[in-house]
């Protein structure tokens, strides 16, 4: 199927909850013109229509193959990375000092999310390279920074995030991978890696020229646990004082998985050190490589919440235009019993304005996420802490919506949609990894209330949805699920309610607060622009979604004894 971006709705999310132009007036984001993110927007959409969208069904059907330790990729797909390499569209975010464009992470998230809607396992490869610029940015030496960002920022190399082994998924401080010190010879001061990573995201590939490995591993004597973890540069190719590439690491992809779905995207079981030989540098300090892997991961669980947002919005496409295309049956009710396009039907129609109130709701909250933390970097703490909250929410909802979004696409092409032909079965797989990855949406909904929900003794949550419910006074439904979701917060930072309580309160806790940050994004974009679509949209959500979440309020309060009446045996047994 045909894919157009959704620049206009994209634009006015930069604008009303980025506040983009507000970030242009800073020295540092003054390139940010209004004719500039405009141009980005619309050469993004150009680009992913015409080089990245075509290749979306074959990544699908065809996907990546392994065979002794090379991917190759479907044909088509190093032409279409070379040709984002060449055009910078990799670089929009990154530092100006490393041959970045300096702009603001909201245009960069721009950029992903069109690339993503266009072809969401493509868009994987780029989006795991920017979190390791990301880390490297914040944690790496000098040297190590002049080393690797420039090509990373270009593209011409990307990177990778290495945690999960057989035996640690979401236990990080299980893992076993070593690294050892390397006292003499040319790789002096470097460590020997081992280990086996599994579920390593384009872990090898032959589209980009070098692949750097970030690798979680223990030193000698480390702590046992989470405490005694480093994080290691581990590239494919080893890389020369001037820059050039020398000989290859020792480290190998053993295979690929088979999975439900973004085929084209090569999960790799990595195998280091066979040979003993696998070369690595430390980044930052030994046993400090989870701060540094937080960096990455946090960057990861934005742009994985905006992959909700991709995955919606074509899942959405799809649907829009089959159900305009498809005639069956007269409408109900009418004299006229000539069968109609099946939009006319009021359950169809129904199905697309949720699936568009939705899709537009998740993209409201992932650019005011992304215009917070563009913030925070310029030194607002109080932008910084909003964006840390608002980050489990994006990436637990967000991918949340994706899913929903996808099934109703399913659901309104009706038997087509359950066949592979028509794709529609495509975007439902590609979805449903998204709530897995970079923490489940269960490990984000925990970390809103043991850690997020804590930040200024709860104040950060009190502020967000005080601001919420001021400010929409005139939109009742959104004013009092803000106000719901306050006094959960206020219940469960009370003291009242246990741990065991609040985790079993968490996801729709989590829900409830990210559905009101979109409905109150969303009546932003309703009041700037007075258009008819746009408040027709923000009805739909604020009568039939927001009640919804307010509905969760009593699941989030139920407490954790309600879940544990039955003993392990009678679950499981």
């Amino acid at each position: 199927m045909s894919f157009t971006a959704p620049t206009e709705d994209q634009v006015l999310a930069m604008r009303i909850c980025a506040g983009i132009d507000e970030l242009a007036e800073h020295e540092r984001y003054s390139a940010a013109t209004p004719d500039l993110v405009e141009a980005i927007a619309e050469g993004i959409g150009a680009f992913a229509a015409g080089e990245w969208a075509p290749l979306n069904r074959i990544g699908d059907t065809e996907g990546a193959h392994c065979k002794d330790g090379v991917v190759s990729s479907p044909a088509g797909y190093a032409e279409a990375y070379k040709a984002f390499v060449e055009q910078g569209w990799g670089s929009i975010a990154g530092p100006a000092e490393f041959g970045g464009q300096g702009l603001p992470f909201t245009l960069a998230t721009c950029v992903l999310e069109t690339l993503g809607a266009a072809n969401m396992g493509f868009t994987l490869l780029p989006m795991l390279t920017v979190g390791a610029i990301e880390a490297l940015d914040h944690h790496g030496s000098d040297a190590q920074k002049a080393m690797y960002l420039p090509n990373l920022i270009s593209g011409a190399w990307s990177g990778t995030m290495n945690l999960t082994e057989p035996q640690a998924g979401s236990d990080v401080g299980a893992l076993r991978s070593t690294a050892v010190p390397i006292n003499d010879g040319p790789h002096a001061g470097k460590y020997r890696i081992a280990g086996t990573k599994i579920y390593i995201t384009w872990g090898e590939h032959e589209l980009a020229e070098n692949v750097i490995h970030l690798v979680l591993a223990r030193t000698p004597g480390a702590p046992a646990g989470s405490r005694g973890i480093s994080l290691f540069i581990v590239p494919k190719y080893h890389v020369n004082a001037d820059g050039s590439l020398g000989e290859r690491n020792d480290l190998r992809a053993v295979s690929i998985e088979h999975k439900l779905g973004i085929n084209v995207s090569p999960t790799c079981v990595m195998s280091y050190g066979d040979n003993g030989e696998c070369i690595g540098e430390l980044v930052g300090h030994e046993n400090e490589g989870l701060k540094a892997m937080f960096t990455m991961m946090n960057s990861a669980r934005i742009n994985v919440g905006s992959q909700g947002v991709q995955i919606a919005e074509r899942a959405l496409q799809q649907a829009r235009m089959y159900a305009r295309d498809r005639v069956q049956s007269a409408r109900a009710g009418s004299p006229d019993k000539n069968p109609v396009a099946i939009i006319e039907h009021p359950d169809v129609r129904r199905m697309i304005l949720r699936m568009r109130a939705l899709t537009e709701g998740s993209r409201a909250l992932l650019y005011y996420t992304a215009g917070q933390v563009d913030r925070g970097l310029l030194g607002d703490k109080a932008a910084q802490q909003r964006a840390e909250l608002l980050v489990p929410l994006l990436k637990a909802w967000g991918t949340d919506v994706g899913c929903e979004v996808a099934s109703l696409g399913i659901q309104i092409h009706g038997g087509m949609g359950f066949v592979e032909e028509t794709g529609a079965a495509q975007h439902y797989r590609d979805s449903r990894i998204a709530p897995i990855y970079e923490g489940t949406n269960g490990i984000q909904a925990a970390d809103l209330v043991t850690r997020k929900l804590g930040m200024e003794q709860g104040g950060v949550l009190q502020a967000l949805m005080a601001d919420i419910s001021a400010e929409m006074q005139d939109v009742p439904e959104v004013a009092s699920l803000a106000k719901d979701a306050a006094a959960i917060g206020s219940w469960m930072a009370s003291g009242d309610a246990s741990l065991d309580d609040k985790l079993a309160g968490s996801v729709p806790f989590l829900t409830m607060c990210a559905v009101a940050v979109a409905g109150w994004q969303l009546a932003r974009q309703a009041r700037a622009t007075g258009s008819v679509e746009k408040t027709a949209v923000t009805k739909v959500f604020n009568r039939t979604i927001v009640p919804e979440a307010r509905g969760l309020g009593a699941a989030a309060m139920a407490g954790a004894a309600l879940y544990y009446e039955l003993e392990s045996e009678a679950l499981t047994g």
